[in-house]
């Protein structure tokens, strides 16, 4: 009989969950990382099936000093580049984006303003990005480009671009 003290345990328990991780595929589940750029945080995705997914941010604006949410249903059926065990996907979507400034001072449309009060913003979110995934690691890298069409509370143009990585459950 093999008696194992709760630090072994613990070791032989994380070596089988990574175990079962490194064999995930990153088309199916879900995932949760981070995101670097304009926005900066938390990034996530849950697939629905084959190329469909969700897709959403929970984030810091490192230029404007706003929170930023955002959902978007991406697909992801053209493939780029395919190698012996890593994969170049393009995904394009819709979305939404919310964001919501403090303290008086926002950036929005390209420049600052100085109002004594809160503000929030609603766009529409057009994203494309590229997604590498490698078989057998429960990781994918990604970079998005996402042009977003501000409606409240005023109307322009703007770009989010981001870069990060999703660890798959």
């Amino acid at each position: 009989m093999i008696h194992l003290c709760s630090m072994e345990r613990f070791i032989v328990i994380c070596a089988l969950l990574l175990q079962v991780g490194l064999c995930a595929a990153q088309k199916e589940g879900f995932g949760l990382g981070v995101m670097a750029g304009d926005p900066t945080g938390l990034s996530g995705k849950y697939w629905l099936s084959g190329d469909r997914a969700l897709a959403f941010g929970l984030a810091w604006g490192v230029w404007g000093r706003y929170l930023h949410l955002h959902g978007d249903y991406t697909v992801q059926n053209i493939q780029l580049l395919q190698e012996e065990d890593a994969t170049l996907d393009l995904y394009y979507g819709g979305g939404l984006r919310m964001r919501s400034w403090s303290g008086g001072r926002y950036w929005r449309g390209g420049r600052w303003y100085e109002e004594g009060r809160s503000s929030v913003g609603l766009g529409i979110r057009l994203p494309i990005g590229v997604d590498l995934t490698v078989d057998g690691l429960p990781l994918d890298v990604f970079l998005e480009v996402v042009p977003t069409l501000e409606l409240l509370p005023g109307t322009y143009l703007d770009l989010d671009l981001s870069v990060g990585a999703r660890y798959w459950f």
